[in-house]
């Protein structure tokens, strides 16, 4: 069968035809590849904003934690310290001294002590914490089942416990007391002993 004009103009026209539907995809892949592009450097910006506002908060929270260390410094330096004999000689445990930031290694095993009140009879090992936590108290009661064994220069004294905090939460105090431990807190400008009259100390 001849091929005639009107179909070499019909088959030209389904060129032209299927040639700007290929133009036409190809532009849509073409924008569909540069809002990718464009997504993609968003989330760049977007990572790198979120990179720099995590480092400016772990600044801030390393600035934080440090004013909180020297916050507990000056809780022990000014406050805890200065009472602490006091305190106890109140309740009728007549200590004179202290010694703080004790450090004790034998062998594999060690223990850190934060003031040690002492006499001739009797020690009181005092934690000190910023915010007491029911997990400090059961680790000081850890610390306490140690101390003799680790310094045995104080086995033959009544050795008792206390935790001191300047945030002390109702159910830690109450947990410690039911431990038989001392609990000091922050009362104004001091501290003060928060367990009653009636209380009890454990001795190790």
């Amino acid at each position: 069968m001849a091929t005639t004009a009107d179909d070499v103009w019909r088959l030209l026209g389904e060129l032209a035809d299927a040639q700007k539907e290929t133009e036409r995809r190809f532009q849509e892949t073409k924008r569909r590849f540069q809002e990718t592009e464009r997504r993609f450097q968003e989330s760049g910006r977007q990572f790198e904003e979120t990179r720099r506002l995590i480092t400016q908060q772990n600044q801030h929270l390393n600035e934080q934690l440090g004013k909180l260390g020297n916050r507990l410094g000056e809780f022990v330096e000014w406050q805890v310290r200065p009472a602490v004999v006091r305190l106890f000689q109140e309740r009728g445990i007549d200590v004179h001294e202290f010694h703080e930031g004790v450090s004790v290694q034998r062998g594999d095993e060690g223990i850190e002590i934060d003031l040690l009140v002492v006499n001739t009879t009797d020690a009181v090992v005092v934690e000190v914490k910023s915010k007491l936590t029911q997990a400090d108290v059961t680790e000081h009661l850890e610390r306490l089942s140690k101390f003799k064994r680790l310094m045995p220069r104080y086995g033959d004294v009544r050795a008792m416990g206390a935790v001191a905090g300047m945030v002390v939460p109702d159910g830690v105090a109450r947990y410690a007391y039911r431990q038989g431990l001392f609990v000091l807190a922050q009362s104004g400008n001091s501290v003060e002993i928060l367990n009653d009259g009636s209380f009890t100390p454990r001795r190790w």
